[in-house]
């Protein structure tokens, strides 16, 4: 079982953070093998299908460079312009097929492990240039079997090679007896053919080193329980680190509501244990707004706010409970609500015509609250909180 320097075993499977960051540092699954394999059995393909016309083309270029007359032979100049278009020649003789085995190269690769390019993994490491590491990593499990894959591929290149020897046998001895140019496209017919099954062959060794090598790359990902266990801590935060965050939050949630209770027109009490601060705008609002709430502490708070700012308190309990559990900061009181809300608003706005030399109103009593909205505190307070 594989373990960390502490000497934990690590028996625990990557997770998708560990997965991305071994992605982000080019640790990604990757198969020689495959490679290896996809490249010569398209590049067999491709010179069996266009071999005849590549072979055709280089004799042209070959009689272009050859069949040169004398006056051309000693001018310099015409020297370098066939020389020239020798090359060009050559190179889009040569590009599609060059074309081909890039595309190749780059694909065989990401249909593995997909896209992946870090710059980490071509820094240089000087634990490379340890013996001690070099020697762990040539006797570990990989490198085994890398061992065995050489084994593997000389073993089955000579058996298969030797068998195709063995068939062609009869043909190759009669390339002697034909005429050169058929010879010749017999052989290359042998060749491209022998190319083909050789590079094929190789599937084998692909089939077998695609699965080592996703067991090999999640094994060395594997992480102990406390890896884990860390890693869950630093993704979530700790406790305390969280708790915190959650207290100032609630301060700064509190500081806000607490800024809005002297633009509140009531604050409905219970008259100790709750506290809910309206604010109501006939030509801006289509209902009364709760604007703070709260209980015990937070009610107290609100109760001060509004007598520093000359804002109403008007004791309602029933009410009071009701608004606090029927409705969220910012939110409009419920339907069922309203007449409630408004007997005290309407209370509250004729206190402010007494102070123009209005009379005096008289406090609504029996206010009235729907069942539905008749709730009890979530834990029992201190007295009756009536």
């Amino acid at each position: 079982m594989a373990e960390n320097q502490d000497g934990q075993e690590k028996t625990e499977e990557a997770t998708p953070k560990r997965l991305e960051e071994a992605r982000n540092k080019g640790q990604v699954p990757r198969s020689r093998e495959l490679t290896t394999m996809a490249m010569l059995l398209m590049a067999a393909i491709a010179m069996t299908f266009m071999g005849e016309r590549m072979v055709a083309q280089l004799g042209d270029i070959m009689r272009l460079g050859l069949a040169v007359e004398r006056a051309k032979i000693f001018d310099p100049w015409s020297v370098i312009e066939l020389f020239g278009q020798a090359v060009s020649l050559g190179i889009l003789l040569m590009l599609p097929f060059l074309v081909l085995m890039v595309a190749t190269a780059l694909a065989a690769p990401v249909a593995l492990g997909g896209w992946s390019f870090s710059t980490e993994a071509l820094a240089f490491k000087f634990d490379k240039l340890n013996p001690v590491t070099g020697l762990k990593r040539i006797f570990a499990a990989r490198g085994v079997m890398e061992l065995v894959k050489a084994l593997a591929k000389f073993l089955l290149i000579g058996l298969i090679g030797a068998l195709l020897l063995w068939h062609f046998l009869p043909q190759l001895m009669g390339l002697g007896r034909e005429d050169p140019a058929v010879g010749l496209a017999h052989a290359g017919q042998i060749l491209s053919r022998s190319f083909v099954i050789l590079s094929a062959s190789l599937a084998l060794i692909a089939a077998i080193d695609v699965p080592f090598q996703l067991w090999d790359h999640a094994k060395n990902l594997k992480m102990t329980r406390q890896e884990v266990r860390d890693e869950h801590k630093n993704t979530e935060g700790k406790p305390e680190v969280k708790a915190k965050v959650r207290t100032m939050q609630r301060e700064i949630a509190q500081r806000r509501m607490m800024s809005e209770v002297p633009k509140a027109d009531v604050v409905i009490t219970n008259p100790t244990h709750y506290a809910i601060a309206l604010r109501y705008d006939a030509d801006k609002m289509a209902a009364p707004v709760v604007v703070a709430k709260g209980v015990e502490l937070v009610a107290s708070q609100i109760r001060t706010v509004a007598v520093a700012n000359k804002v109403p308190i008007f004791e309602a309990p029933p009410l009071a409970r009701a608004l606090y559990y029927s409705t969220e900061i910012d939110q409009q009181v419920p339907a069922g609500l309203y007449l409630a809300v408004a007997q005290v608003l309407a209370y509250v706005f004729q206190l402010r015509a007494t102070v123009r030399g209005g009379p005096v109103p008289v406090p609504p009593e029996d206010i009235p609250v729907p069942d539905e909205f008749v709730q009890g505190p979530p834990r029992a307070p201190d007295g009756d909180g009536d």
